[in-house]
């Protein structure tokens, strides 16, 4: 069996229940305060927002809730953040500290970045290349979340798959 053979029946075994991991959710009317210390405490890319039933609504990436502590005037013009300096820049994190996990998502009828246990890991990777998500959830049958792989696990997991060359 040639070497990308081998690589292929590999990514083939390995699957996204094997290296999906169990993290913290949380929901649309959760303060975004909340979601911000589960992403630093746990070094998370991004959150899950779920249901009542534990059903991924949506990711929140870190990247969205760091925009909107950035007032759009600054967003459009980076140059125009070397004008503030650091004491008032510090008012800029107060802002989110306000908002729900709901005011943080740009689109609530955007579908949620998910997959099927049985993903390879070549079909997780598009997925998150797809919907540039650092984050996806990992679905039963019912849609019920099961755990989540991280860009870091996948990249991890990949490597390690790689190493078998």
């Amino acid at each position: 069996m040639t070497t990308t053979r081998q690589q292929a029946q590999q990514d083939r075994d390995m699957q996204a229940r094997e290296i999906a991991i169990q993290l913290p959710t949380v929901h649309i009317g959760d303060p975004v305060a909340k979601a911000m210390r589960l992403m630093v405490v746990n070094r998370l890319p991004g959150m899950i927002v779920v249901d009542d039933r534990d059903r991924p609504l949506a990711v929140l990436p870190g990247t969205q809730v760091l925009r909107l502590a950035i007032p759009s005037s600054y967003q459009n013009d980076p140059a125009l953040v070397r004008t503030i300096d650091e004491l008032h820049a510090e008012l800029f994190w107060y802002e989110p500290g306000r908002m729900t996990v709901g005011d943080c998502l740009p689109d609530l009828t955007a579908k949620p970045t998910t997959v099927r246990p049985d993903a390879t890991l070549l079909e997780l990777a598009t997925v998150m290349s797809q919907r540039h998500s650092p984050l996806v959830a990992v679905v039963d049958e019912n849609r019920v979340l099961l755990g989540a792989v991280t860009l870091e696990r996948l990249l991890i997991s990949l490597a390690v798959v790689g190493l078998e060359d």
